[in-house]
């Protein structure tokens, strides 16, 4: 089976958008056998630092885009 990156993710910051928690998608991420998550909030910037420091936590490549 080939890797599969999710690159379309909204986090509880993206209002009316997201849902998921900051702490919570690395952590799933790294039971699902993904090397890399990406954060796609929209017209926010607010959760990144957090989502860039709990992917490191986990081992997962963040990346993170507006």
């Amino acid at each position: 089976m080939p890797d599969f990156v999710h690159l379309h993710i909204h986090s509880e910051y993206s209002l009316l958008d997201g849902m998921c928690r900051i702490n919570e998608l690395p952590k799933r991420a790294k039971e699902l056998g993904m090397k890399a998550i990406a954060l796609t909030d929209h017209g926010v910037m607010f959760g990144a630092v957090g989502f860039f420091k709990a992917c490191q936590k986990e081992g997962i490549k963040p990346i993170i885009r507006l």
